[in-house]
């Protein structure tokens, strides 16, 4: 995954993000949302064929940066509990 920062203020990010899924962008924008400091977060996809996704987040209470890395480390999280009740409940041989 590749980020590069398109717009940055004191309150608002906006991003430009390839070799990544869209998926994977919308369970950190879930975990933003969760948050009430988080104004806004969106994702969109830029074009299909290019694979690049423009995320922005607007934060009323603080650093949309260090939110952005909060909410990932909460899907990583959230990630490894699902694999682990998955791999408790379906043996894989």
């Amino acid at each position: 995954m590749q980020a590069k920062v398109l717009n940055l203020s004191r309150k608002e990010v906006s991003l430009s993000i390839t070799e990544s899924d869209v998926a994977t962008l919308y369970i950190v924008q879930h975990e933003l949302l969760k948050n009430s400091g988080i104004d806004f977060a969106g994702v969109i996809l830029k074009h299909p064929l290019t694979n690049e996704c423009w995320m922005r987040v607007n934060s009323s209470k603080s650093n949309p940066i260090k939110e952005i890395s909060k909410a990932t480390e909460s899907a990583k999280k959230v990630a490894d509990d699902l694999k682990k009740l998955f791999n408790s409940k379906i043996k894989v041989k």
